[in-house]
């Protein structure tokens, strides 16, 4: 698939993760990104430690397969340099507050005006519109406004949010979605148009089912730990050297865990019965199923239960990701070679990573990495590059590696 999106072009004004996720993606499918930083660089270059040589990890992780442009976009000349690349553009995505590109006279109006063509993709904390729509916020904000937070952790505990940017990378999945959805409204109908992509919209959406419930029956639902409201065990239990997760709630699997546990008693407790009544009845259910569990390690439930055909797997540390033979098999920790870092690791590419070609193969960009090429590329002579760069519009930064 590295080839898939090949001749795309797109302009990345988007920093820190929910925008940085969806250009990565086009680009990883072969678009060719242009990512635009102010002269200082953005801000997900500083969102450590770990540091992978000057800049976080977090950046390297979101901006693989991308060339990087410096540009001042206080100074008129850096807004018209925008502009004549946007013009060359397929897409143009941004992550500003909404308001900021219309003033620097990059809003998708303006530029739809001047190019009836392109797709414009804005990516917000709440929307375009709407009484929060001048709000900022970010991944966190966005986990604990929709209700995320509240399903997260022990009960009785402090809040508690996902450690990973989960509202942020899903929001970028749904912009690249929505990009390509619409490209190809634009390849069928001839025009392009505004995409509003919101953090809000996105956490939303990952709580699909815990939103339907509380409509459905009125009910607050209450942090669980790892179980599952709807069903059960659906849930993470101790072993005698760890935890594992299992879920046999359906059809035979119950009978089954019963038996792989040596529990006939188990099977014949009218409580358990059924999965809702061992959700009514959960920590009953739970206290019986540790009891047993605690006997063996991990390992040894594994086996068993998976001969049992019972859905388990241990709960894991990214020591024991790393390691995994199926991650390996998928191809999800990758490598791509740095001129000055060597080798750097991060996530691989998530859609048919074990067949696909569209693998990391280009580094981050460090700040204007490419900033004379892609001037160049935009009809601009040796010349007006050099007097952008003597006149601060390009950053200090751009002459690193033209």
């Amino acid at each position: 698939m590295r080839t898939a999106l090949t001749g795309l072009k797109v302009v990345d004004f988007t920093q820190i993760g929910a925008g940085p996720t969806c250009t990565m993606m086009l680009a990883d499918m072969g678009a060719d990104v242009v990512k635009v930083e102010a002269p200082e660089g953005e801000i997900g270059r500083t969102l450590g430690p770990p540091w992978i040589g000057a800049d976080a990890a977090l950046f390297h992780a979101f901006n693989r397969n991308k060339r990087g442009l410096v540009l001042d976009l206080k100074a008129p000349a850096g807004v018209a340099v925008a502009q004549r690349l946007a013009a060359h553009a397929d897409v143009v995505i941004e992550s500003m507050r909404p308001g900021v590109m219309a003033r620097l006279g990059l809003g998708h109006e303006a530029l739809l005006r001047a190019h009836p063509r392109l797709v414009y993709c804005s990516i917000s904390a709440y929307g375009q519109t709407g009484p929060y729509a001048g709000r900022a916020g970010v991944d966190g904000i966005l986990q604990a406004d929709t209700g995320l937070m509240g399903l997260i952790g022990a009960p009785g505990a402090a809040p508690a949010k996902v450690q990973a940017p989960i509202v942020d990378v899903v929001t970028g999945y749904l912009a690249c979605i929505a990009i390509l959805a619409k490209l190809r409204e634009r390849d069928a109908q001839g025009q392009g148009g505004h995409l509003d992509v919101n953090l809000m919209n996105a956490a939303l959406a990952l709580q699909q089912s815990a939103l339907a419930s509380y409509l459905a029956n009125g009910e607050l639902p209450q942090p669980m730990g790892s179980a599952a409201p709807y069903s059960a065990p659906n849930e993470a239990l101790p072993t005698q050297d760890g935890w594992i997760m299992l879920a046999a709630y359906n059809g035979e699997r119950w009978p089954r865990l019963c038996q792989a546990l040596d529990a006939p008693e188990l099977l014949a407790d009218p409580r358990f019965g059924t999965s809702p009544q061992r959700v009514a009845h959960r920590p009953a259910m739970r206290d019986a199923l540790a009891e047993r569990l605690r006997r063996h390690s991990t390992a040894h439930w594994l086996r068993v239960l998976q001969q049992a055909d019972i859905l388990c797997a241990p709960v894991a540390s990214y020591a024991d990701v790393e390691q995994h033979p199926q991650v390996a098999a998928n191809r999800m920790i990758a490598s791509v070679a740095d001129p000055e870092l060597g080798s750097v690791r991060m996530p691989g590419f998530p859609i048919n990573s074990a067949v696909s070609a569209a693998m990391p193969h280009r580094a981050a960009p460090r700040r204007g990495e490419h900033s004379s090429a892609i001037l160049r590329e935009a009809g601009y002579s040796a010349q007006q590059i050099a007097e952008l760069e003597d006149t601060g519009v390009l950053g200090a930064a751009s002459l690193a590696q033209a």
